[in-house]
């Protein structure tokens, strides 16, 4: 039997459903047949996830990554002791909270880069907290790559086959229009399909999307389709990828559905989001490309509004867990 890859589960903002999503999540059989799971963050945190949820199961302290048993029954939890759980309220902005996020993060981060683990996945962190903290590297795949120096990372998400990688994720719609260049939309083109044929993809097909109604109406509602966009697009179908584009938004992710894409790349983080939360929002994973791990994610908020009340859904929770086992074996689920 192959070994079970050691995967980190990171928990996220302490006041939102981070503990509670991953608990629950770690009481499917399923999660510890395919890989060996260990939270990375604090065992009194899980445990009160655990109590809202009336399970038996308990968390076990370990303070080494060779002590993970990863056995069903027991959620091991690499306890870095930086968070007093009751300085913390449920649905409150917390910089203690968001300090204890971060270095969560980076702990695992550690880990992987030096191969001690096979991937990560990660629970919701909350960007003001960890902004009240100190941190200038507010999401995830920014603090991966500063802590990497990866020089290109993009954002995927996920939802069944529909597979969107993002331009551009956490910059304002003005500014993340000035990010549409031809350099750009290449790299990130280049980016797809390196990823996806290592993923088993012999000829990753790549839809460019419009950043313009209309993909600009021959240039009467902007020019960048024509500047940068389609230079792009000409510039990977040069370099033999399987490029097309740009088609206009409102019509790449229904194709893609179709069948006719492997992956679009969209030009700013709504663009993106909204199809794949609209085709399956409990299912939707995000996935970074471009590190040198593997690192998925819940693609849903700490939702402070229910943190605590025990109601959270942990779908998207198995499904990053799942995701991250398929990609540490150079697959991809369909």
């Amino acid at each position: 039997m192959t070994e079970r890859p050691l995967v980190a589960i990171t928990m996220g903002d302490a006041a939102g459903i981070g503990a509670e999503v991953t608990a629950k999540a770690l009481q499917d059989e399923w999660v510890y047949r395919k890989c060996r799971p260990f939270v990375v963050g604090s065992a009194a945190l899980m445990n009160a996830a655990l109590d809202l949820m009336g399970a038996p199961t308990r968390a076990r302290a370990v303070h080494d990554v060779a002590d993970a048993a990863g056995r069903f029954g027991s959620i091991d939890v690499l306890d870095l002791e930086n968070l007093d759980f009751s300085q913390i309220e449920y649905g409150v902005v917390s910089p203690v909270a968001g300090r204890a996020s971060v270095e969560w993060i980076l702990r695992a981060g550690e880990l992987a880069a030096a191969g001690q683990v096979a991937a990560i996945a990660t629970a919701p962190i909350n960007k003001e907290a960890c902004s009240l903290a100190g941190y200038k590297d507010i999401g995830h795949m920014e603090i991966f790559q500063s802590q990497t120096s990866a020089p290109n990372v993009a954002t995927m998400l996920m939802a069944r086959s529909l597979r969107v990688v993002h331009l551009t994720t956490h910059r304002s719609l003005r500014v993340a229009c000035d990010y549409v260049t031809r350099d750009n939309v290449l790299s990130k083109i280049a980016l797809t399909d390196e990823c996806f044929r290592r993923w088993g993809f012999d000829s990753p097909r790549i839809g460019v999307a419009a950043l313009n109604p209309h993909a600009s109406d021959g240039g009467l509602l902007g020019d960048e389709e024509a500047k940068q966009i389609a230079p792009a697009v000409e510039d990977a179908r040069a370099a033999g990828i399987d490029a097309a584009g740009p088609v206009p938004a409102d019509t790449i992710f229904n194709q893609a559905i179709d069948g006719r894409f492997d992956a679009v790349i969209a030009m700013y983080h709504d663009q993106g989001h909204i199809p794949i939360k609209v085709h399956d929002w409990a299912k939707s994973v995000s996935v970074n490309l471009g590190l040198p791990f593997v690192r998925t994610s819940v693609d849903h908020g700490t939702a402070f509004d229910i943190a605590g009340k025990g109601v959270a859904d942990a779908e998207s929770m198995l499904e990053a867990i799942r995701v991250a086992v398929s990609l540490a074996s150079d697959s991809i689920l369909p």
